[in-house]
């Protein structure tokens, strides 16, 4: 599978991708870049993982419709999309981790 290098929070990712992926993918990668700044930027966590961590969870409520409602099956397969991508993700990241 191509690889493609990419940067969030001034860190490079190298991640594995489907050509057909890929612009999902890459816009993933900028709205996850742009939380992270944003949380960064509000002063109020330091420290990567922590940032990374709020991140994920605004990203989340903002997905799922950031209100207290009964949740939907549409909010619960976009829920369990989510925690599917968090998995790969952290896969990744320890996978990148033993390269170095």
């Amino acid at each position: 599978m191509p690889q493609i290098d990419v940067k969030i929070l001034d860190r490079e990712f190298r991640l594995s991708v489907a050509d057909d992926d890929k612009p999902r993918l890459l816009e993933a990668v900028r709205m996850v870049d742009e939380k992270m700044r944003s949380v960064r930027d509000a002063g109020r966590i330091s420290g990567v993982d922590r940032i990374a961590v709020m991140a994920a969870l605004q990203l989340a409520h903002e997905l799922l419709g950031g209100d207290n409602s009964a949740v939907g099956p549409k909010s619960a397969e976009m829920a369990h999309r989510i925690r599917k991508m968090s998995e790969d993700i952290d896969a990744e990241i320890k996978r990148q981790e033993s390269l170095f």
